[in-house]
């Protein structure tokens, strides 16, 4: 049966492919196949070509029309491509349908964020969790992998084989999904453990879409050695590491990023790892403010604690990478609107976040801006949570001279 993890060594080149719709304009596709290019290039990939069409709703056959879907395949041949990658989930149709034509390995952007997950699982627990979004994945496209056992033609003995291995698989897949649910129950029971042992410290969750800094925050803060790097999905198993400001302990952990057009497959396997989140007792929710739709990954990780968590918790935004904010200043003699890339820092921070009061911040993780700042800022937040939580402990509180 073929493999869905892929993870080879040469740098392949691929052709991006995104489809313009009622629900989304063309200025959001742009902005999706440019994160399509990051998740490409995270997964070792090279996106050497954009494709847009403009449909009222996908091709149910082709996704796109079969006159954008024949550009792609001259471009594909011309240049020797080997993989294009869509921007949406395909149907095991769709899949079908497009490598019939294409002739080259097809992804979509949900097994492409799977073959990242896989390539970054590091411990057992991360492991089973993106096995098990996999299998899931994989289960209602079955049909895709048995086409060289497709009934031709008529006759005796061309109906049976196809269908019983067919159904052979599928029942295998299922098994091993049980299994692995299986599996992540009892790594579950391990870790509830774990956290129970952890006693009654205040616990601070870092969340925030991927690539906003949240591991550079964490070393940043705890100094330690999280690994971090400039690419989706850096940090895929939840560290937790004990913080020490002034004379006050927290807990403070460092959870996986979330992303638009998450897949419910992942959201499904990995709401364990995000234990954290729901029993955290503060949430920092880290913003990557030189992004030009940071805005839009705000909603995104609001709607995404929405589904893991229903209880409101108190948050901080920290808008990070301030050091990267760029604007546009527009000249005196032109009158067309302003847009969001004209407005500078100091009239973003007059605008919605000016509301928020003391429950924003802005820093730089990477050339330590303001940290200090954030970290006094966390103390009296979690000061607060413990005198709540113990009222008649107050000695952590005492400034004592060092001599």
């Amino acid at each position: 049966m073929k493999e869905f993890i892929i993870s080879e060594a040469q740098t392949e080149k691929a052709v991006l492919v995104g489809l313009i719709t009622p629900e989304q304009n063309e200025q959001k596709v742009r902005e999706y196949l440019d994160e399509l290019a990051f998740l490409a290039d995270t997964a070792g990939v090279e996106a050497v070509k954009r494709f847009y069409q403009k449909l009222d709703y996908p091709n149910s056959v082709t996704f796109v029309g079969s006159g954008k879907l024949q550009e792609i395949k001259e471009y594909v041949v011309e240049n020797e491509i080997g993989l294009v990658i869509f921007d949406d989930e395909l149907s095991a149709k769709q899949l079908r349908n497009i490598e019939k034509e294409l002739q080259v390995k097809i992804l979509d952007r949900t097994n492409l964020i799977l073959d990242i997950f896989a390539s970054r699982a590091q411990t057992a627990h991360a492991k089973t969790q993106v096995e098990l979004a996999q299998y899931k994945y994989m289960l209602p496209r079955l049909t895709r992998l048995w086409t060289h056992l497709e009934r031709q033609r008529g006759g005796v003995g061309m109906r049976g084989p196809g269908e019983t291995q067919l159904e052979t698989d599928k029942r295998i897949i299922l098994d091993k999904i049980s299994k692995l649910k299986r599996d992540l129950v009892e790594i579950d029971k391990q870790k509830s453990v774990q956290r129970k042992n952890r006693g009654k410290m205040v616990r601070v969750a870092l969340v925030g879409y991927t690539n906003v800094g949240k591991s550079t925050l964490m070393n940043q803060l705890s100094k330690s050695e999280v690994f971090a790097e400039n690419k989706l999905f850096a940090t895929l198993d939840t560290t937790v590491r004990k913080v020490i400001v002034d004379n006050l302990p927290f807990l403070l952990s460092d959870t996986v990023g979330f992303i638009r057009k998450l897949p419910t497959e992942l959201v499904e396997s990995f709401k364990s790892t995000l234990d954290e989140v729901r029993e955290a007792d503060l949430l920092v929710h880290v913003v990557d403010i030189s992004h030009p739709t940071f805005e839009e990954q705000i909603e995104v990780v609001n709607r995404t604690l929405s589904e893991i968590d229903k209880t409101e918790k108190p948050m901080i935004m920290v808008f990070n990478k301030i050091d990267a904010f760029t604007f546009v200043p527009k000249e005196e003699d032109d009158l067309t609107p302003r847009t969001r890339e004209n407005i500078d820092l100091d009239e973003l921070k007059r605008t919605w976040m000016n509301k928020m009061q003391d429950n924003c911040i802005f820093i730089s993780a990477k050339e330590r801006t303001n940290i200090d700042a954030l970290k006094t800022l966390l103390y009296e937040r979690v000061k607060q949570i413990h005198i709540t939580r113990f009222p008649y402990n107050d000695f952590l509180f005492q400034q004592y001279d060092e001599e």
